[in-house]
C-alpha cells in the first residue's frame, strides 16, 4: 500500500527531525551522534584531511569532470599542462574519465548515450544534455591513528538533493580502482536521483610505491617522497631501507601496490568501510543541511537509519555492498542492489545449486581456489574445439599466442593436470575441467581473452599477495610488478617517465596498469621478463606455484580466506543480485547463485533477495566494442540500471520486486566488429511474472532453468 506518498514523505521527514532534537535534548548518543546539537566526524576519520569542493556544473561537475557526455566518449585521455607536475583537479578528471568508461561499453551502437550516459535520463530518454551535475564533493582518509590504513572516503552532494526527502547510494570501487571506482556503475545512478553518493576505495585501492625513487601517491593522485609524505601516503610498502636497497639492486624498476602489499588483507574490511562510507555521507549531509534549533545553534538533521540509503555497486564492489549489509547492525542500509558481486562464502553443505536439475557439485569455491585453477588451466583451454572464434584481447602476435597456448598444455599434461595426447585433446581436458570447477559452458568463448588481456593473471597474483599478507620483496611465486621492454619483455627498464605522475588517472590498482606489468623474475633474463614471455609456457611453474598456495592448505592463505567469508544473512534487507551467465571471472555458481542457495538457509521466509540471471552476459561491459564481444554478449550495466529503478520504486512505492529469474538478453549478432546497434529487441524486460524462466528458491536449493 503506497497510501499518500507526498504526505508520508514530509511526515517521515518531520519525525526526523523532531527525532533528531528530542533525542540531543535527553542526552541520546551513539557511535556518530553526541549527546550536544553538533555533528562531529566520526572517530575513524582523519580529521586533517578533510576537503570540500563546490562544482558549478559547467567548468567542472561530479559526474563527468567538466567533460560531459562528449569528453567522457572520447577516445583521447583529458590532459595535464604539465605532465612531471599535473594538478589535483587535472588528476581528478583523468581518474574520472578512465575510471567511467572501465566499466561501461561507450561505443553509441552498444548503448552509450542512448540506454546509459550522462545524456540519459532516468527513465531512459536523451533529455540531460551533456550530463554535468553540479554539487559538493567531500573527500578525506579513513584510519584507525596508525597512517597505514589510509581508507579513502568521498561524498558527492548533487544541487538537486533533496533535504527533506534524503536518499543515499552507495559506490564502492570495483575491482581494485580509486575512489572514482564505480562512478559509472553506481554514482551516475545515484546523482541523477538526487541523492548523495558514498564512495569508498575499500582500503584496497589504487596506491603504488615506485620502489626505486621512493614516490608514493596521495589521496588526491599527486606524489611525493615516501619520507616526506609520511602518513599522508595512500600506501607506503613496509620495507626497511637496507631490504629495499638490496631488493632493488637485484630487481630494479619494480612497484608495490596497495591491495597486492599492503599486508593486510584489506578484503576483510571491504563492508566494514563501506559501512564507514555511509556514516561519513551522514555527517557530510548534517553538515551541509543542518537543523536550525531555534536558539541560533544548528542540530543535527538526520539521525542512523533516517536517510533511504541504497548500498549499490559491481564486482568487489558488489561483495563489498552485501558484505556491509551483512555487517549493517544499526540500520544504516536500507537495501541493496549489486551486479555480478566477487562475494566469498562459508558454503554450508545443504546449500546446493542446480541447472535444469543437475547439481553443479562445486558452487561457492572461494575466489582464492577458482582464480589460481583458471590462471593455470584457461591458457591451454583456449585452443580447445569449443573455444574455437574466442575474441581477440591481446597485443601479442597470433604466433605467439598459439606458441604459448601449446606449450602450456604440454606442461600442463606433464604436470598431471590434464590428460591428452596431443594440443588439442588436452586443451579440451582443460576445458572440461574448468566446466567441472563451476564454469557455464556459456563462458567457453571467454577462457582466452580473460587470460590473454591478463586480468586472471593480474588478479590471481594480486590475490594471493593479499591473501599470504606477503611483502613486496617476497616476490611471491617469483611474481612482481615492473617496467618491461615493449618488444622482448624484458624486466628492469627504466621508465622514459614514471608512471606515478600519471598512475591515479589510469591505474586499476592490478597491473598490468599503466606501463606497470606482471613480471615474472625466474627467467633467462636476470632481471626477469612480462609473465608472458618469460619462459615458453607463460611461467606455469609460477602459476602452478599460486595454485598450490591454495591446495596444500598454506595455513597464511586459508586463514585469511576465512577472514573475508560472508554467511549471506542481510537481515530481511530488500534486495537484488544481476550477474551475466556467462561471467568467466567470477564464475556465477560461485558467486550469485551460490550466495542465493546460502541466504534461503539464513534468512529462510525472512529472506527478500531477487536474484536476475542475464543470458548472454559476461563480467567485462567495457570489451563489448571489442570485435566478437560485441556480436555475442549484451550489457549487464542495463540491467543493473533497471534493478536500481525496480529497488527505487519498491522502496518509494511498494512495488513489489520481480522474482529470481533468468533474462533471456539476446546478442546483436553481425559481423563481428561491426554488430548492428543494440535495441530493445536484445534486452526484454525483467518480468513480474517470469513463467519457465523463474529460478526455484528454497531450503538452501536454488534451481536455475538452462
Amino acid at each position: 500500500m503506497t497510501g499518500n506518498l507526498p504526505f508520508r514523505r514530509a511526515a517521515t521527514a518531520l519525525c526526523s527531525a523532531l527525532a533528531s532534537v528530542l533525542l540531543a535534548a535527553c542526552g541520546h548518543s551513539d557511535d556518530q551522534h553526541s549527546s550536544q546539537n553538533t555533528n562531529p566526524l566520526p572517530a575513524f576519520v582523519v580529521s586533517s584531511s578533510v576537503t570540500t569542493t563546490t562544482y558549478d556544473g559547467n567548468s567542472d561537475d561530479l559526474l563527468t569532470g567538466g567533460l560531459g557526455k562528449t569528453g567522457l566518449a572520447s577516445a583521447t585521455p583529458p590532459s595535464f599542462s604539465n605532465s612531471a607536475s599535473p594538478k589535483p583537479s587535472e588528476l581528478r578528471r583523468l581518474a574520472i574519465w578512465s575510471n567511467y568508461r572501465a566499466l561501461v561499453d561507450m561505443s553509441a551502437n552498444g548503448g552509450y548515450g542512448r540506454f546509459w550516459g550522462p545524456n540519459v535520463d532516468l527513465n531512459g530518454n536523451d533529455t540531460l544534455g551533456e550530463g554535468k551535475i553540479a554539487g559538493t564533493e567531500y573527500l578525506a582518509y579513513a584510519d584507525n591513528g596508525t597512517g597505514k590504513l589510509n581508507v579513502t572516503l568521498m561524498v558527492q552532494v548533487p544541487s538537486t538533493f533533496d533535504p527533506n526527502n534524503p536518499c543515499i547510494v552507495t559506490a564502492t570501487s570495483s575491482g581494485s580502482r580509486g575512489i572514482y571506482g564505480a562512478i559509472s556503475a553506481a554514482g551516475e545512478w545515484g546523482l541523477k536521483r538526487g541523492c548523495a553518493v558514498a564512495y569508498t576505495d575499500k582500503g584496497s585501492g589504487n596506491g603504488a610505491h615506485e620502489l626505486l625513487s621512493g614516490l608514493v601517491t596521495l589521496m588526491n593522485g599527486t606524489v611525493a617522497a615516501a619520507s616526506a609524505a609520511g602518513t599522508a601516503s595512500l600506501f607506503t610498502a613496509n620495507v626497511s631501507s637496507s631490504d629495499l636497497t638490496s631488493f632493488n639492486a637485484v630487481t630494479p624498476n619494480r612497484y608495490a601496490f596497495k591491495h597486492a602489499h599492503s599486508q593486510q588483507n584489506p578484503e576483510q574490511d571491504w563492508g566494514r568501510n563501506t559501512l564507514k562510507a555511509v556514516q561519513f555521507a551522514y555527517w557530510a549531509l548534517n553538515n551541509q543541511f543542518p537543523l536550525s534549533t531555534g536558539s541560533g545553534s544548528q542540530g543535527v538533521r538526520y539521525g542512523t537509519g533516517s536517510i533511504t540509503t541504497i548500498a549499490a555497486s559491481v564486482s568487489n564492489g558488489g561483495g563489498a555492498s552485501l558484505a556491509a549489509a551483512e555487517q549493517d547492525t544499526q540500520g544504516w542500509i536500507t537495501a541493496v542492489v549489486v551486479g555480478e558481486p566477487q562475494i566469498n562464502l562459508n558454503m554450508v553443505s545443504a546449500a546446493k545449486v542446480f541447472e535444469s536439475g543437475v547439481q553443479i557439485p562445486t558452487a561457492g569455491a572461494p575466489l582464492a581456489d577458482y582464480m589460481t585453477y583458471a590462471n593455470m588451466l584457461q591458457p591451454c583451454a583456449a585452443a580447445a574445439t569449443a573455444a574455437v572464434g574466442s575474441p581477440y584481447l591481446t597485443a601479442l602476435p597470433t604466433a605467439t599466442t598459439q606458441a604459448i597456448r601449446k606449450a602450456r598444455c604440454a606442461s600442463l599434461a606433464a604436470g598431471g593436470f590434464v590428460s591428452g595426447a596431443d594440443e588439442t585433446s588436452q586443451a579440451n581436458d582443460a576445458l572440461t575441467r574448468l566446466h567441472d570447477a563451476g564454469y557455464e559452458t556459456d563462458s567457453d568463448l571467454l577462457h582466452a581473452p580473460m587470460w590473454d588481456s591478463q586480468a586472471v593473471p593480474a588478479v590471481a597474483v594480486t590475490y594471493a599477495n593479499a591473501y599470504t599478507k606477503s611483502s613486496v620483496i617476497d616476490n611471491l611465486c617469483g611474481f612482481s610488478f615492473g617496467t618491461t621492454n615493449a618488444t622482448t619483455g624484458t624486466a628492469g627498464v627504466t621508465p622514459t617517465v614514471s608512471p606515478m605522475f600519471n598512475v591515479f588517472g589510469v591505474g586499476n590498482g592490478v597491473p598490468p596498469t599503466d606501463g606497470i606489468n606482471l613480471v615474472y623474475n625466474l627467467s633467462a633474463s636476470p632481471a626477469g621478463a612480462d609473465h608472458r614471455l618469460a619462459t615458453p609456457d607463460a611461467s606455469f611453474t609460477g602459476a602452478a606455484c599460486l595454485r598450490a598456495l591454495w591446495t596444500t592448505g598454506d595455513p597464511r592463505m586459508q586463514q585469511n580466506v576465512d577472514a573475508i567469508r560472508v554467511n549471506a544473512n542481510l537481515r530481511g534487507k530488500p534486495a537484488i543480485i544481476v550477474q551475466g551467465r556467462s561471467d568467466a571471472l567470477v564464475p556465477v555458481n560461485q558467486a550469485s547463485r551460490a550466495y542465493l542457495a546460502v541466504n534461503s538457509i539464513t534468512e529462510a521466509s525472512k529472506s527478500q533477495l531477487s536474484f536476475y540471471e542475464v543470458m548472454n552476459g559476461q563480467h567485462f561491459d567495457a570489451f563489448l566494442s571489442t570485435p566478437g564481444f560485441d556480436s555475442r554478449f549484451i550489457p549487464v550495466h542495463y540491467y543493473d540500471i533497471q534493478a536500481l529503478n525496480l529497488m527505487w520504486n519498491h522502496l518509494k512505492s511498494g512495488a513489489p520486486l520481480p522474482p529470481s529469474q533468468v533474462v533471456r538478453a539476446v546478442p546483436r549478432g553481425g559481423t563481428p566488429g561491426a554488430a548492428p546497434a543494440l535495441t530493445t529487441a536484445n534486452l526484454p524486460a525483467i518480468s513480474m511474472s517470469p513463467g519457465s524462466n523463474a529460478i526455484q528458491v528454497g531450503a538452501g536449493a536454488v534451481n536455475v532453468p538452462k
